[in-house]
C-alpha cells in the first residue's frame, strides 16, 4: 500500500479542512465554480472525477472475463452481495436513521437528501481500491481482477435502474435524463476509453506499460479526489460549520452498513468453503464503494451543495479505516478456511 492509500483518512480529512477554511474566506469562487454546470454535470467536478476513474478503468482487463467459471462460489456470493443486498439494505438504514431514528434533530429535505447519498454509495461497489484491500490479505489477485471487471460490466447497465428504484422508494424525485448521463459520463465512457487506452498499450508494451500507465497517473487520481472533497466541503462549509453533528449521524449508518456487508459476504463464503485468496476479496469488495462516481452522480443530481453529495464525502471518509480494521480480521482468521486446490 502506498503512502496516499495509507493515510488516504487524514488526507480525506486535510482537504475537508481546507475546503471549510476556504469556503469562509473566499466563497465567491466556490459559488463560481459551483455555477459551472451543463445539465445539472458540474464541469470541474467532471473533470477532476474524470483524473480519478480513467487510471482505474485503463487497469480492467476484459480478457479476464473468460475466467468467470474458474472460482464460480465466490463470484456468485460478490454478485448476490453487490447487487441483490447491499444497494436494499443501505436505502434500508439509510430510511431507518435518516427518517425514523434521527428524524427529530434533522431538516426533512436534509435526511432525504442523506439518504439520497447513501443510497448512490450502496449502488456503487469498489473498482479501485479493492486491488489494495485484496493485496493486504494475500488475495487472489487473478480472482480480484474478473471480480472488478464483471462488477464494472454489471454496473454499466444496473446501476441506474437500481438508484432509480430506491430513490422512489425513499420518495425522492428521480430525473432520469441527468442520472443516466451521469452514468454514461462517470461509468461508460471512461470505461471505453481506459479499454482503447489498454489495448494501445498492450501492443506497445505488455501488461508492464500498463502497470507504468498507472504509475504515472496516480499522481493526477489523488489530485482528482482531494480537490473534489475540498470543492465539496468549501461550497457547503456553512452548514458543516453550524451542525458538526452531521457527519457523525451521517456516518452511524454506514459504519453499520460497512460491517454487515461484510460478514454476511465472509461467513458466506466460509460456509461454502471458499478458499481464503477468494473468500477475502470476495467480501471487501461488498464492504468497499466506488466514491468517485457516488459523489459525481450526487453532484450531477442534487448539486455540489447538497446533502447527498456530503454523503457520499462522509463515505470517504469513513471507509478507509472501517476497510483497514476488517483486513486486520480477515488476516486474523485466515485458519477459519481452506486454501489452496483443496477448496475448489
Amino acid at each position: 500500500m502506498g503512502l496516499f492509500e495509507r493515510w488516504l483518512s487524514l488526507w480525506v480529512a486535510l482537504a475537508m479542512a481546507a475546503g471549510l477554511a476556504l469556503g469562509e474566506l473566499a466563497p465567491g469562487p466556490f459559488q463560481a465554480l459551483a455555477a459551472m454546470e451543463v445539465a445539472r454535470v458540474n464541469l470541474p467536478v467532471a473533470v477532476l472525477i474524470w483524473a480519478m476513474v480513467f487510471p482505474m478503468m485503463v487497469g480492467v482487463d476484459f480478457g479476464s472475463l473468460s475466467h468467470v467459471r474458474d472460482r464460480p462460489r465466490g463470484l456468485a456470493i460478490t454478485l448476490v452481495v453487490n447487487w441483490l443486498i447491499k444497494p436494499f439494505t443501505m436505502a434500508a438504514l439509510g430510511v431507518l436513521f435518516f427518517q425514523h431514528l434521527f428524524a427529530p434533530w434533522i431538516d426533512p429535505q436534509e435526511g432525504r437528501e442523506w439518504l439520497a447519498g447513501l443510497i448512490l454509495l450502496g449502488a456503487a461497489p469498489c473498482t479501485a481500491m479493492v486491488f489494495v484491500w485484496s493485496n493486504l490479505t494475500r488475495g487472489d489477485p487473478n480472482y480480484t481482477l474478473v471480480q472488478v471487471s464483471v462488477n464494472d460490466v454489471i454496473m454499466v447497465f444496473a446501476f441506474a435502474p437500481i438508484v432509480a428504484l430506491l430513490l422512489g422508494v425513499g420518495d425522492i424525485a428521480v430525473p432520469w435524463g441527468t442520472l443516466l448521463l451521469s452514468v454514461g459520463l462517470y461509468v461508460a465512457a471512461p470505461l471505453l476509453a481506459g479499454a482503447a487506452a489498454r489495448a494501445r498499450l498492450v501492443r506497445r508494451g505488455g501488461e508492464a506499460a500498463v502497470a507504468a500507465f498507472k504509475d504515472r497517473a496516480r499522481p493526477a487520481s489523488m489530485a482528482g479526489l482531494l480537490l473534489t472533497v475540498t470543492l465539496l466541503f468549501g461550497f457547503q462549509g456553512g452548514v458543516i460549520l453550524d451542525r458538526p453533528l452531521a457527519i457523525g449521524m451521517i456516518a452511524t449508518p454506514l459504519l453499520i452498513q460497512s460491517y454487515g456487508i461484510f460478514f454476511v459476504a465472509y461467513l458466506a463464503a466460509r460456509a461454502a468453503r471458499v478458499p481464503f485468496e477468494v473468500a477475502a476479496p470476495c467480501a471487501l469488495i461488498g464492504t468497499s464503494n466506488f466514491f468517485e462516481l457516488a459523489v459525481a452522480v450526487a453532484i450531477s443530481l442534487f448539486g455540489l451543495g447538497s446533502g447527498a453529495a456530503l454523503a457520499t464525502v462522509v463515505g470517504v471518509l469513513v471507509e478507509v479505516p472501517v476497510m483497514l480494521s476488517l483486513v486486520a480480521f480477515a488476516n486474523r482468521t485466515r485458519g477459519w478456511f481452506p486454501t489452496g486446490e483443496a477448496a475448489r
